[in-house]
């Protein structure tokens, strides 16, 4: 790799032209000797790069979390409609970040961005059961035996049966929260409709434990800590049961 581009990994949004900058003035050193050469050939997995002495991490993939706002697609393009990708700052728009899965148009809340496909299979692959919690008002009060249905999988109106999740209301509340180990279209509207009632608000609140940001505004995002992208990488299980919280 050039050493220009591990400088530009290492730190989103840095152009290449601040990297070779930053490495003609001669504050880049590889192995303790200063190199002021842009295209000089490094490895970030075996030699020292330091920035002002300082070792630089070089992130060949990025997360970030999104807090997405209403009425906006889940989707890297379109023609017609507003995507999330153009809600980015312009040097996250170069990275080639996906959304790893889809919330509705008309949904908000949390939406991991990246430029790691494996990463994004991991999530939304129905195999690893990774849980997303959503927070749901309805427009009919729910019913006591809902927790019981969602458990037992339910049955969608095209015949598809759903793999065991979670139902909890809240008291006194025409509104609840569901817990989902697949992502079908439409998913979460669709159990709730085969169960005689409609979702009028739907948010995504977590993915596999990760908790949206809730200093995040509407469209905004921040990069996934390293604890945070941890948790992601290793959700998920094999059984058919969702894990309990």
């Amino acid at each position: 790799m050039r050493l220009d581009r591990a400088l530009r990994d290492a730190e989103a949004g840095r152009t290449r032209r601040e990297a070779e900058k930053l490495i003609a003035a001669g504050r880049v050193s590889v192995n303790g000797i200063a190199v002021r050469s842009a295209d000089a050939k490094v490895d970030p997995q075996t030699d020292a790069i330091c920035l002002d002495g300082r070792p630089v991490m070089s992130r060949q993939f990025r997360a970030y979390m999104m807090n997405k706002p209403a009425g906006v697609l889940s989707a890297t393009e379109d023609r017609a409609a507003q995507t999330v990708l153009d809600l980015l700052p312009e040097p996250l728009r170069r990275l080639g970040l996906s959304p790893a899965g889809r919330l509705d148009k008309d949904a908000e809340g949390l939406l991991i961005l990246t430029n790691d496909g494996d990463l994004i299979h991991h999530i939304i692959t129905p195999k690893r059961r990774v849980e997303k919690r959503y927070f749901v008002r309805l427009a009919f009060p729910w019913q006591a035996d809902y927790g019981d249905k969602f458990a037992a999988g339910i049955t969608l109106d095209d015949g598809y049966v759903c793999l065991p999740a979670r139902f909890a209301g809240i008291e006194g509340e025409q509104a609840g929260y569901v817990y989902v180990c697949e992502g079908k279209f439409h998913q979460v509207k669709r159990m709730l409709a085969a169960l005689g009632n409609e979702v009028t608000y739907l948010k995504r609140l977590s993915v596999a434990g990760v908790e949206l940001d809730e200093t995040l505004r509407p469209g905004e995002v921040r990069e996934l800590s390293e604890e945070e992208l941890f948790r992601l990488k290793n959700s998920g299980i094999w059984h058919k049961n969702c894990p309990e919280k």
